[in-house]
C-alpha cells in the first residue's frame, strides 16, 4: 500500500463512519474499483488502526458529554442512585443498547466474514440501508429529545446497530434510523447514534489489537499507516460535525439516494465480473 493509497482510504474511512453510507461498503469497493491489491495482512493492519482513528474522532468530538456522563455514572452508584441523574441515565442507556452488536457479532461471526469476502453482498446490503433510511424519515415523528429516552429505546437502537455488522449496513444510518423510528428528532437520534459508537468500537479495536499484536511487519508501513491514520481522524472529526448541522436542516433520506445508487451499481459490476 502506497502513502497515497493510505491517505485516500483513510479519508473513505473518516467520512463514510459517521455519514449513513457505510464505511465498510466503501472500504470494500474502492480498492476493487481502482483496481488496488493489497497483501491481506497488511489490509489487516491498515483497516483496525483507520478505524481507531475515527474511534479518536468520535471521543474527541463529544468528550465533554462523556466526561459528563462518566462523572454521573460514578457519583449514582457511590449514591446508590444509578438512574437519578439523566446523565447517568444516559450513560446505562448506552451500555444496554450496545448488547445486542455484541451478542450478534459473536452468534453470525462465520456469515459477517462471508459477506465482507461478498461484492454483491455489499451492493444489496447498501440498498437495504437506503431504504432504512426513507423509512427513518418517512414514518419517524420527531418529536423526542435525549432526555425522553427510556430503555426499550435503547435496545430497539442496539438491535439496529447490530445489523450493521454486515459491509453495506450503515452504523450510523441503521441506529439514526432506529432512533427516528422511535420518534427521536434527526439530531437527538444522531447524537445517541454517536454515543452509542463508542463503547462497541472499543470492544472492537481490543479484539483486533490483539490480532494487530502478532502482525510482524507493522514497524515496515509506520509511515503508510500513520498517513492514514491522520486522514481518518481529521476527516472522521469533520463529518460529525458536518452531519449534526446537516440534519438540523435537512433530511436523512437524502442519503438514501446515494445509496441506492451506490448499491445498484456495485451490483451490477459484480454481475459483469468487472
Amino acid at each position: 500500500m502506497t502513502v497515497l493509497q493510505a491517505i485516500i482510504l483513510g479519508i473513505v474511512q473518516g467520512l463514510t463512519e459517521f455519514l449513513p453510507i457505510s464505511s465498510s461498503a466503501h472500504l470494500v469497493i474502492v480498492p476493487h474499483l481502482f483496481r488496488w491489491t493489497v497483501p491481506p495482512e497488511e489490509a489487516f493492519i491498515f483497516d483496525v488502526l483507520v478505524q481507531l482513528a475515527t474511534l479518536l474522532a468520535v471521543i474527541v468530538y463529544f468528550w465533554k458529554d462523556l466526561m459528563t456522563i462518566a462523572t454521573a455514572l460514578v457519583k449514582g452508584l457511590e449514591q446508590r442512585k444509578p438512574f437519578a441523574d439523566s446523565n447517568a441515565r444516559l450513560g446505562w442507556l448506552i451500555i444496554i443498547g450496545t448488547i445486542p452488536a455484541g451478542l450478534f457479532g459473536i452468534l453470525v461471526k462465520d456469515l459477517i466474514e462471508a459477506a465482507f469476502n461478498s461484492l454483491i453482498a455489499t451492493g444489496i446490503f447498501l440498498c437495504i440501508t437506503a431504504l432504512m433510511l426513507w423509512l427513518g424519515e418517512r414514518f419517524g415523528k420527531q418529536q423526542r429529545t435525549l432526555p425522553s429516552l427510556g430503555w426499550v429505546d435503547a435496545v430497539w437502537v442496539g438491535v439496529f446497530q447490530a445489523l450493521a455488522v454486515f459491509p453495506g449496513i450503515s452504523r450510523s444510518g441503521s441506529t439514526i434510523t432506529g432512533g427516528m423510528l422511535r420518534d427521536l428528532d434527526r439530531v437527538s437520534a444522531a447524537r445517541f447514534s454517536f454515543l452509542l459508537s463508542i463503547p462497541i468500537m472499543i470492544a472492537a479495536g481490543l479484539l483486533a489489537s490483539l490480532d494487530l499484536a502478532n502482525a510482524g511487519n507493522l514497524s515496515q508501513s509506520l509511515v503508510t499507516i500513520s498517513a492514514g491514520f491522520a486522514a481518518a481522524a481529521v476527516t472522521g472529526y469533520i463529518s460529525i460535525r458536518w452531519l449534526l448541522r446537516f440534519l438540523m436542516r435537512r433530511p436523512i433520506s437524502v442519503f438514501s439516494i446515494y445509496c441506492l445508487v451506490a448499491g445498484m451499481i456495485t451490483i451490477l459490476i459484480s454481475l459483469a465480473g468487472w
